[in-house]
């Protein structure tokens, strides 16, 4: 059991650290000229691709036990993964104003706002505990971005773009966590990502019309792709089924550190004390606001 759970950790650890590095392949696609359009279209068609690939490996293997997958589970998952796409939009759209290590603090606004869309769904006042977790994170968030301690001004467009993907994030979170979940977990983001690439594309190919530059297909779309959209599902859906999901949670928080250590490595980008106090702080957060669910499985 304690083999299993240990496996399941790392697993959902590598999936949470390649969301963490995504974005600052990212930057260091923008500063080879590519376009925000480019860099999200391309990580969406190729992981859909990709999915689509490993389902076919996936059915071969399971066709005695797979579950028939309906019509409408199928527009269900589309429909909800309408969120991812523009998540990603509204993500790499942010990272072009403000830093990495700002944009993943933001990002991390999903957690107080999950517990506010938990909260009006459920029709449910949150938990004391969840309350202050949330103060925690707002707390935290302010020491992250830094604004307290230097004089220097965030581009508005960054932090709108920021939040808004954090309020989508909520949204492919939420989806992920109640649509069609009788449906295995690959088939389901593959599905999800077919909704995420139809929303994209219907944003970005106007401009992408006009001007698209093919090389983001073989210099950074399929490393995107593989860090962002193949990776991930394959090593979360595994790794969580055998985590208690309170452990499951706190070990996806890994993904707010290594974004910003990887940040500060191959982007240089500045990280000062207060921020890193404010980074332990939101982690501190989640870890206060999933404890009781963790304990249960010790």
């Amino acid at each position: 059991m304690k083999n299993t759970a240990l496996k399941g950790g790392i697993l959902v650890a590598l999936g949470a650290s390649s969301y963490g590095m995504l974005t600052t392949f990212v930057k260091m696609a923008y500063e080879e000229g590519f376009t925000t359009y480019e860099v999200t279209f391309a990580q969406l068609l190729i992981g859909f691709l990709g999915l689509t690939v490993l389902n076919l490996f996936y059915k071969g293997k399971k066709r005695e036990h797979s579950i028939p997958t309906s019509r409408k589970s199928v527009l269900k998952l589309i429909l909800a993964g309408s969120s991812l796409g523009l998540t990603s939009i509204f993500y790499y759209l942010a990272v072009q104003y403000i830093t990495v290590s700002i944009g993943i603090v933001l990002l991390m606004q999903s957690v107080w706002m999950g517990v506010a869309l938990d909260a009006i769904i459920h029709k449910e006042k949150p938990t004391p505990l969840k309350v202050l977790a949330v103060f925690i994170i707002l707390a935290g968030t302010l020491l992250a971005t830094n604004v307290l301690f230097e004089r220097f001004e965030l581009d508005i467009r960054g932090i709108m773009f920021g939040l808004l993907a954090a309020a989508s994030y909520t949204i492919t979170i939420y989806s992920s966590n109640t649509v069609s979940t009788e449906l295995p977990s690959l088939v389901r983001s593959k599905w999800m990502m077919l909704g995420g690439l139809i929303i994209v594309s219907v944003i970005t190919l106007p401009t992408l019309i006009q001007e698209f530059n093919l090389e983001i297909f073989y210099v950074w779309g399929p490393i995107l792709a593989l860090f962002g959209t193949i990776l991930p599902p394959l090593f979360l859906t595994t790794g969580m089924p055998k985590l208690n999901v309170g452990i499951g949670v706190i070990i996806t928080s890994i993904e707010l550190p290594v974004a910003v250590c990887m940040a500060y490595l191959l982007l240089n980008e500045v990280v000062t004390l207060p921020q890193w106090l404010g980074i332990i702080l939101i982690l501190f957060s989640i870890v206060v606001m999933n404890l009781k669910t963790a304990k249960k499985a010790l």
